[in-house]
């Protein structure tokens, strides 16, 4: 009997010591090894960064590079606003009904010049004001000039007499007027004086507020009322 109880005795001792070794062997194993990555040098980091379009620190490029406006020749008064304060270029187109029209014949009398055609609709909306200014102005010495740009002389007169037109028209057949005065854009008109100089111009169509005020710069003795 005291043989059997050395013997358990001594199995339970061993059971104990050998979960205390394996307790000590966890307990002291190193734990797993975690990869750590290596620092990436700043200079690299700063080069590699995507840059934002538009951010404060670097402002986007426009898509298409502005190109520079075309220069205006001195002549053409149209596209340098009108030409305003200086002369008026030279105008001598034959005028519908015979003779002609020339600028420099008129010099001492204010002049309306006022680009048109038949096919545009605000040169028609324009000319019945416009008839409505020369017979109130005449007798301030004022001029209505119609210049008709490109179109055929049998044209132009039927339209004129459509319109009932009282004051003179004329034929730029070719464009010369047109391109001398800059008058690409139609109706335009120019307001000059007795001088010769571009007092204000304005690209149709206007309403009689419009040309009142256009008026009145060439008028200085009587007031323009629409």
């Amino acid at each position: 009997m005291g043989g059997k109880l050395a013997i358990a005795t001594g199995l339970v001792t061993g059971v104990v010591a050998g979960a205390i070794l394996v307790g000590a062997v966890v307990v002291l194993a190193p734990g797993p090894v975690v990869p750590t990555a290596s620092p990436v040098p700043s200079d690299l980091v700063a080069s590699a960064s995507p840059t934002l379009a538009g951010s404060p620190s670097t402002p986007a490029s426009p898509l298409v590079s502005p190109s520079p406006s075309p220069v205006a020749s001195p002549s053409a008064a149209g596209q340098t606003g009108f030409g305003v304060g200086r002369a008026a270029p030279p105008l001598s187109v034959p005028q519908i009904g015979g003779g002609e029209i020339t600028l420099s014949g008129l010099k001492g009398k204010p002049v309306w010049v006022n680009f048109m055609a038949s096919w545009c609709p605000p040169c028609r909306d324009e000319l019945p004001l416009m008839n409505g200014f020369a017979a109130r102005y005449q007798d301030q010495g004022l001029v209505i000039l119609a210049i008709d740009v490109r179109e055929d002389q049998t044209i132009v007169d039927a339209f004129a007499k459509e319109m009932g037109i009282v004051f003179p028209v004329g034929l730029d057949a070719d464009g010369t007027a047109q391109s001398d005065w800059g008058a690409y854009a139609l109706p335009v008109h120019f307001w000059i004086d007795e001088q010769g100089i571009v007092r204000d111009g304005a690209l149709g169509g206007i309403g009689p507020d419009l040309m009142a005020k256009g008026l009145q710069t060439i008028l200085p003795g009587a007031t323009v009322t629409p």
